[in-house]
């Protein structure tokens, strides 16, 4: 599948930038956590890139916690020429910030930006964490199954929500538990219209009610990745990520 046929069938990408980061506090008392650097740019600005090399282009940024932060880094590069150049920001991104309140939960965020989506299929995914999945398989794959929803499913480096497979089909989710030892919610998802049906309001967390009724449907799918999966919740995974990109070896930098 080509890039011009990816930008016909997605258009836009909505990426979750509003959480507290309370785990990384050290970093998050002042910005937001995809504003923490890797390297001289922005988490967030990483995610963008990657989805940007599969011609992904239309990008909606659900803004909680500092969302004022994030604004002014893009309004900085809007007013400054020096800034584009420095930060690289290309100019066919399209960028809608969307201020989705300080304590609405993931769902809640999500069905915040429903008007933004235009009733089509979309990409959406978390502001802090990286992998090197491949967009146009992962579209795919998706459209081939008539799935309403398909998460990226990765080999976890420590223990996230686990997800239950059974011939592709997502049968189960369970947030955190104590094994280690399956796939679990690596973000990257895509999504049909429809899954607004599951999020009731502000206090609806995606990862709960609306993930576990999605694995009933017997429309929502994995998508499988066993390459690089590494979300930054931790100093400790802040500095691993910073080591891999000043290696010059970054898994994720496919540009």
């Amino acid at each position: 599948m080509s890039y011009l046929q990816i930008e016909l069938i997605i258009l836009k990408v909505v990426i979750l930038a509003g959480g507290l980061g309370t785990r990384l506090i050290e970093e998050t008392r002042d910005k937001p956590k995809p504003m923490v650097l890797i390297g001289n740019k922005p988490m967030l600005w990483h995610i963008m890139k990657i989805y940007s090399t599969y011609g992904i282009n239309d990008f909606i940024i659900c803004l909680g916690y500092k969302g004022d932060v994030i604004k002014q880094f893009f309004d900085n590069i809007k007013s400054n020429k020096e800034q584009i150049k420095r930060t690289a920001i290309p100019d066919k991104w399209k960028i809608t910030l969307v201020d989705t309140g300080l304590n609405t939960m993931t769902g809640g965020r999500l069905r915040k930006v429903k008007k933004y989506l235009e009733n089509d299929t979309f990409c959406f995914t978390y502001g802090d964490t990286l992998n090197n999945v491949n967009i146009d398989n992962l579209i795919d794959f998706h459209r081939k199954k008539n799935a309403v929803a398909t998460v990226t499913a990765c080999i976890p480096p420590e223990k996230y929500g686990i997800l239950k497979i059974k011939k592709d089909k997502v049968i189960d989710f369970k947030e955190k538990p104590n094994s280690k030892k399956d796939w679990v919610n690596g973000g990257f998802f895509v999504l049909e219209p429809e899954i607004f049906d599951l999020i009731e309001n502000n206090t609806t967390i995606w990862e709960q009610e609306p993930m576990k009724k999605l694995s009933k449907s017997g429309r929502f799918y994995a998508y499988r990745h066993s390459g690089f999966y590494q979300p930054m919740d931790t100093l400790r995974e802040k500095n691993y990520l910073n080591k891999l990109w000043r290696s010059g070896k970054a898994p994720w930098k496919i540009w």
